[in-house]
């Protein structure tokens, strides 16, 4: 947590590593609340759940006319979160072809949108990512892109599993249990 509210304060991506389950994205939340400059969107996006096909369009846009139903342009989410922080979650899920434009965008703090004619739209956007993946074995294993890790990671935070972390048990025990009696009026 302290690491949290440290680099918080400072405008660099942030890479959240750790096991399912540990609260990579309340952590990825906390460092969008506590940044002094980021108060705009915090957006999220679970980069696992979206088909291969739809990455680009979600991720940076379409313009009117790029596909079959692409009656009116529409901005991605790094558009969208102009200002604020972007949370990618379950970013060792990206294909390699996806990843190359990513790191571009990440490079560049430009996008530009799916379709003919696009133009390049310039972004502020710091990104949080998060991993369930050990990505240094996924670059090993010519999963992951080396360039795009070290840009996710200009610092980093290891989650430790919830049986590594007693302390947090009642910590977590005492918040469900406040939330289900506000939502039950209690």
């Amino acid at each position: 947590i302290q690491d949290a509210e440290k680099i918080a304060a400072f405008e660099l991506n942030v890479l959240i590593e750790g096991e399912s389950g540990t609260g990579k994205e309340l952590f990825a939340k906390a460092i969008h609340m506590a940044s002094n400059r980021r108060s705009k969107p915090y957006r999220v996006i679970n980069c696992g759940g979206i088909p291969e096909s739809l990455i680009d369009s979600e991720l940076f846009g379409f313009e009117k006319g790029a596909f079959t139903g692409a009656d009116k342009a529409r901005a991605g989410e790094f558009e969208s979160s102009d200002g604020g922080t972007l949370f990618l979650d379950e970013v060792g899920e990206l294909p390699l072809a996806a990843q190359t434009r990513l790191l571009r965008v990440l490079q560049e703090n430009k996008v530009r949108r799916v379709g003919p004619g696009a133009e390049e739209i310039a972004v502020d956007v710091r990104v949080v990512s998060a991993t369930n993946r050990d990505l240094i074995k996924e670059v090993q294993n010519g999963n992951f892109r080396l360039d795009l890790y070290y840009r996710l990671a200009a610092t980093s935070i290891y989650l430790p599993a919830l049986k590594d972390r007693d302390g947090d048990i009642e910590y977590f025990i005492d918040e469900i249990f406040s939330r289900k009696c506000k939502e039950m009026g209690k």
